[in-house]
């Protein structure tokens, strides 16, 4: 069978998930379409495509919510470094499932220098969405105090989230405004999901602005002396705070099924300094 006469039919689809549902592994359903003549990467792709559509079928059947596409960096080669052209960042981590990534040096340290030097007499505190409204509200489980800058207000802020935009894959118009936050000691922000749950009264408000949160992106600006890291407890992983680096993840449901649980964990000494980006499904208005 040539690569050229391969096509991706509604007949092997049918196939592929009557042999899934059969309890045929992905790496033996690959293995036998090899066999059959399918090119692996054609095949590869078909697998993945075909799995991915039955199984939000299947979910949303269960009652969870649409998948929606998410940001993505390009770790197929599993690069160390990903050139963005004007800076080289560094991959640490990265976790299939949830997605996680621990990017290394994505700010400098005198970018990190003058986002805090900026952000710092605008600070109030720190405010969460308030769920029953669409607006805003303070939260005692979110102990900081924040702002934040309009996308694109000053050329600081365009080429950063112009960096953001290539590494994510992700335009900039479907991002947030940049957020600072700083924690004294003591300060945390308990876990939490960051996507607008579904059930909510106000998130249709908060979804007319650019649809559902997708993604995260956590830059740290300084290194505490000790704690705030930026914790996972479904996975028991915590990130360090590190000044120049970031970790991103992303959550293709807002169910906790996407595993994105997440926490500031408390500082214990010195202060932290950390800026987000929220990227939404569409352009954020």
């Amino acid at each position: 069978m040539s690569r050229r006469s391969q096509t991706i039919t509604p007949e092997l689809r049918q196939w592929i998930v009557a042999q899934a549902e059969a309890g045929c592994s992905a790496p033996a359903l690959l293995q036998a379409m090899q066999q059959a003549g399918w090119d692996e990467d054609l095949a590869a792709a078909a697998l993945e495509e075909t799995l991915r559509a039955h199984l939000d079928a299947v979910a949303v059947a269960q009652g969870l919510p649409p998948a929606n596409p998410v940001p993505e960096p390009d770790l197929a080669d599993a690069p160390t470094v990903i050139d963005l052209g004007e800076r080289q960042v560094r991959v640490l981590l990265a976790i299939g499932k949830p997605r996680i990534v621990v990017f290394g040096d994505l700010l400098a340290p005198e970018e990190c220098d003058a986002l805090i030097e900026a952000a710092r007499p605008r600070l109030a505190r720190s405010l969460t969405v308030a769920t029953a409204t669409g607006g805003q509200e303070v939260n005692a489980d979110r102990t900081s105090e924040g702002m934040f800058f309009q996308r694109g207000e000053s050329p600081l802020l365009q080429r950063i989230e112009q960096r953001i935009a290539r590494l994510l894959r992700w335009p900039v118009e479907n991002g947030e405004g940049l957020q600072v936050l700083h924690y004294r000691a003591g300060a945390e922000y308990k876990p939490h999901y960051d996507y607008f749950d579904p059930d909510a009264p106000g998130t249709p408000t908060l979804l007319a602005r650019g649809g559902q949160r997708v993604g995260t992106l956590v830059l740290y600006l300084n290194t505490p002396e000790k704690g705030g890291s930026t914790g996972f407890p479904g996975i028991h992983l915590e990130v360090a705070a590190q000044r120049g680096n970031a970790v991103f993840f992303s959550y293709e449901r807002a169910h906790p099924s996407s595993g994105s649980l997440h926490a500031g964990t408390p500082v214990i000494a010195g202060e932290k300094w950390i800026a987000t980006k929220w990227l939404r499904a569409g352009k954020f208005e």
